[in-house]
């Protein structure tokens, strides 16, 4: 595993996680004694073939799920023995999550699929409006805050998902996949996005299969067999800076 350079505040820490999965052909095990510590502002790829453990590890830092055994620490929270309930009020205050297919409310506008996300913290109505116009700005999408996800591109709205992701103004953002639909344009406005995020001391975690954007990644983890690989067994074309 590629250890931080710097000396910030760890934000996640997973120690000793393994995960296993009850199957009709007997236990699974997808996790295997994972330990992974991620400072504050830190730009990480999370990469491996398909099948290693990559979502479900990205599970374990949102608290989407739990470990079976071990420590979840993230944003200053133990998730490992929270409630359903208490996750969910933890994750809508502290992380900011961005899927590979988008996952806009198709009968709402794209501001109001911003806003979204206020109303279940409770951020009082009169600014929630003004926090979206002012994410919209951000990912330079103003123009199209009254219109629905359909009339809008593929790199629209997954810039429109960040943008709700980002709402509450989250210490983590975790992308599963998040260029993964779009084509090299969009992918790389969406990653430069990212870039600029990482550069105002957002904390980005971020799943992907193409190998040319985690080279570009300064930190890569990746995960063979429910097994972080050491740093001297990473693929080198994937650290190549």
């Amino acid at each position: 595993m590629i250890m931080s350079n710097g000396n910030n505040k760890s934000v996640i820490s997973l120690q000793n996680v393994e995960k296993i999965y009850k199957t009709k052909a007997g236990p699974l095990r997808v996790l295997k004694g994972i330990d992974l510590e991620i400072n504050e502002g830190e730009f990480v790829a999370i990469v491996g073939p398909s099948g290693s453990g990559k979502s479900t590890l990205i599970n374990m830092i949102t608290g989407i799920d739990r470990p079976t055994s071990g420590e979840v620490h993230v944003a200053n929270q133990r998730l490992t023995n929270l409630s359903e309930n208490a996750v969910a009020k933890w994750r809508g205050r502290n992380v900011g999550v961005v899927f590979q297919f988008f996952q806009l409310l198709p009968t709402l506008t794209v501001i109001e699929n911003v806003m979204m996300p206020m109303h279940y913290v409770g951020t009082f109505s009169g600014k929630r409006k003004e926090r979206a116009m002012e994410l919209l700005e951000l990912v330079d999408m103003p123009d199209v805050a009254n219109k629905y996800p359909s009339q809008i591109s593929g790199g629209q709205q997954q810039r429109a998902a960040i943008a709700r992701a980002l709402a509450n103004n989250p210490k983590v953002l975790v992308g599963d996949e998040p260029t993964g639909n779009l084509d090299v344009v969009s992918a790389g406005l969406v990653f430069a996005l990212f870039e600029d995020l990482v550069s105002e001391g957002t904390t980005i975690v971020m799943v992907t299969h193409d190998r040319d954007l985690a080279g570009q990644i300064p930190r890569v983890e990746e995960v063979r067999d429910g097994k972080l690989m050491e740093h001297e067994e990473i693929d080198e074309r994937l650290v190549a800076r």
